[in-house]
């Protein structure tokens, strides 16, 4: 009886695997909410439409930012759109999230960041006082993130139509020539680290629209993670696999995403997961995993073992990075999947967010 439930549960992950492995066309009928949510309905978006529409070789691998070369200069070129709800949240405005999104998708890239273009979609009607805060919250970011804003644009459009204000930017980074990242470097007994506490930056946002008859102190993790993604990158060296954000769809969306690149299996250590007892308590309440709940100030690592260690000592001793921690480590199946070990002893799979519980959260 054992063997036979052994056998067919190997069954059931060999067909999930098969499924997983097709690439994704986009069929749907409707553009819905969860197209934007960062999840299995992004993914399916962008891989099945946008990548194949726009197939080249800066394409070839779908990261956090573009790996170019020009006259010899390795460059990384990131684009992000900030739609916000509401402007102002408990740790950081939208303008504050422009910058430091930015940034850090050029930092987990390898890429030390050096300029951002910005273009502001403001909405008429918008209180003055408003813009003003959120243009001086952008610059007071850029400088504190050592990047300066150097060109952009601004429309306005009607009533109504843009929540007070959307702003789009792209950044530009020097990437590290001593680092080449890919998600398909990845090797079994890799271990993963994650920087610190999750789900901060989801949760502020779900409060702060005051839908929800909770109080709880939670604030935005919104910060630029480039030091912590510097000081990887010199202690892991050749060693470092990968890094990324796990902005929207959260550590679940990501990790599935390398796995699934890798082709290899990630195991997830469900208790060394670090998670504020009050963001446990609001997505519990809520029936979220905190895993899908998106952060903006945190970055997850997957390095050699033979580095770990190391790795680990000098991101913990990098700001922001004091609370980082092992959170799994990489096997060999099951193949582009990624299992969690549950407090209770058991193992469960984690797939990509399906739906949009937390909208309009960057």
């Amino acid at each position: 009886m054992g063997t036979e439930k052994v056998d067919l549960e190997d069954e059931v992950l060999a067909r999930i695997e098969r499924q997983r492995k097709l690439r994704p066309r986009f069929r749907d009928e409707r553009v819905t909410m969860a197209h934007g949510a960062g999840g299995k309905a992004t993914h399916t978006l962008v891989e099945g439409l946008f990548a194949r529409a726009f197939a080249n070789e800066a394409l070839a691998e779908l990261s956090d930012a573009a790996q170019i070369e020009i006259a010899g200069a390795r460059l990384a070129i990131t684009t992000d759109g900030f739609v916000v709800k509401p402007l102002q949240f408990p740790g950081g405005s939208i303008g504050e999230l422009a910058v430091n999104g930015t940034v850090n998708d050029l930092a987990v890239s390898g890429a030390e960041p050096f300029a951002i273009a910005a273009a502001f979609i403001v909405e008429e009607g918008l209180d003055a006082d408003v813009l003003r805060a959120e243009t001086e919250a952008m610059a007071d970011a850029a400088r504190a993130a050592g990047v300066p804003v150097v060109t952009g644009d601004t429309k306005v459009v009607e009533r109504n139509k843009a929540d007070g204000m959307y702003i789009t930017t792209t950044g530009l980074g020097l990437r590290r020539s001593e680092v080449d990242l890919s998600g398909q470097s990845i090797r079994p007994g890799d271990v993963v680290l994650c920087s610190g506490f999750i789900g901060d930056h989801g949760m502020a946002i779900m409060l702060a629209r005051g839908e929800l008859e909770l109080d709880a102190d939670i604030t935005s993790d919104t910060a630029p993670v480039w030091e912590q993604a510097a000081a990887l990158m010199e202690a892991a060296g050749g060693e470092l696999r990968v890094m990324r954000d796990p902005t929207r769809g959260g550590v679940a969306t990501v990790l599935n995403e390398l796995a699934l690149d890798a082709d290899l299996g990630v195991i997830l250590d469900e208790a060394s997961v670090p998670v504020h007892p009050a963001v446990q308590g609001a997505c519990e309440i809520l029936g979220i995993d905190p895993m899908y709940v998106a952060n903006e100030g945190k970055l997850l690592a997957v390095v050699g073992p033979e580095r770990a260690a190391a790795a680990l000592a000098a991101l913990q001793a990098a700001p922001g990075g004091e609370h980082a921690c092992v959170v799994g480590w990489v096997a060999d199946k099951p193949q582009g999947m990624v299992l969690v070990r549950t407090g209770f002893g058991g193992t469960r799979i984690m797939d990509m967010l399906i739906g949009d519980p937390l909208p309009r959260i960057c």
